[in-house]
């Protein structure tokens, strides 16, 4: 029986995966959490084989939870669900230690599919995301500058355009305002952007919202 924990914020969509995952016979939902800080708490007290984990949560997100995850002795594998059907996202999590990546789009049964080929040990990335990845290769002139950006930018670029505030990030990445302020200065530097309000603009037109 392989023990999948859903790490999901929005109910309607957990409860769909939990419905999902009930009518497959060799998978078990064993546990259910609504954002990063409660995913790493309900790990250590339930065991699992595959962490499903939305790449947008509340608090310590998707990308950011990765790490500390895969810090835990015996870790799980970790497939990425994700609204995010753009080839650097998944490039992301996959480089950051994902076992996978699977789009809220995707077909049921390859979900499915999926959660059993990281179980097993094996790395999974959507059919169709698959080969846009592969096209990209040695595209670098066409890649968009949000690809420069490092993943700790990359995470205050994501908070900058929910609209929390500098003092707001560092205090959920425990980290000093003055650094979020130079990660900010960085990356609107990169994407070439002078206001918050060019950096929502930015992440509508490259759907990172």
């Amino acid at each position: 029986m392989i023990r999948v924990l859903v790490a999901e914020d929005h109910k309607i969509v957990r409860e769909g995966i939990k419905q999902l995952i009930g009518m497959a016979p060799d998978l078990l939902v064993v546990g259910e959490a609504v954002n990063g800080e409660q995913l790493l708490d309900s790990l250590r007290n339930t065991p699992c084989d595959v962490v499903l984990l939305d790449i947008s949560m509340p608090g310590m997100n998707g990308l950011e939870s990765i790490a500390r995850i895969r810090a835990r002795a015996g870790a799980p594998s970790i497939l990425m669900l994700s609204m995010h059907d753009e080839p650097q996202m998944a490039a992301r999590a996959l480089k950051a230690g994902a076992s996978g990546y699977a789009t809220k789009d995707s077909e049921p049964a390859l979900l499915l599919t999926a959660i059993r080929k990281v179980a097993a040990g094996g790395r999974y990335i959507d059919p169709e995301l698959a080969d846009r990845m592969v096209f990209d290769v040695g595209l670098a002139s066409d890649k968009p500058r949000h690809t420069q950006l490092s993943e700790r930018e990359f995470s205050v670029f994501e908070r900058l355009v929910k609209g929390e505030g500098v003092n707001e990030i560092a205090q959920h990445l425990s980290v000093s305002s003055k650094t979020i302020s130079t990660h900010k200065a960085r990356l609107m530097q990169k994407l070439g952007v002078h206001s918050v309000a060019d950096l929502v603009k930015y992440a509508l037109e490259h759907k990172l919202g």
